[in-house]
């Protein structure tokens, strides 16, 4: 399967929402760098978010919202936020 920008973007949404793990997304990025098929337009962007991401549990790298935001940008996406009251 290639793995598409807008999948990698879609993990990374999954991820800030709380939707999945850290540890999910890390396991998900170790996966597709050994499938390797990557939509050929982004290949470049996709290997170098997915190989960061890959090493976010590690001490020295983690993950932050800003890195996740400049890793969207990089796949030609961006972050709105929109503020709800819990009920």
């Amino acid at each position: 399967m290639i793995i598409t920008r807008h999948k990698v973007a879609e993990k990374l949404l999954a991820y800030l929402k709380h939707r999945i793990s850290l540890k999910d997304l890390i396991n998900w990025c170790e996966n597709a760098m050994m499938e390797k098929e990557f939509e050929k337009e982004y290949s470049k962007e996709i290997t170098d978010i997915i190989a960061r991401v890959g090493v976010a549990d590690v001490n020295n790298f983690g993950l932050l919202w800003e890195d996740c935001e400049t890793f969207l940008k990089k796949l030609g996406y961006f972050i709105k936020v929109d503020l709800s009251e819990v009920a």
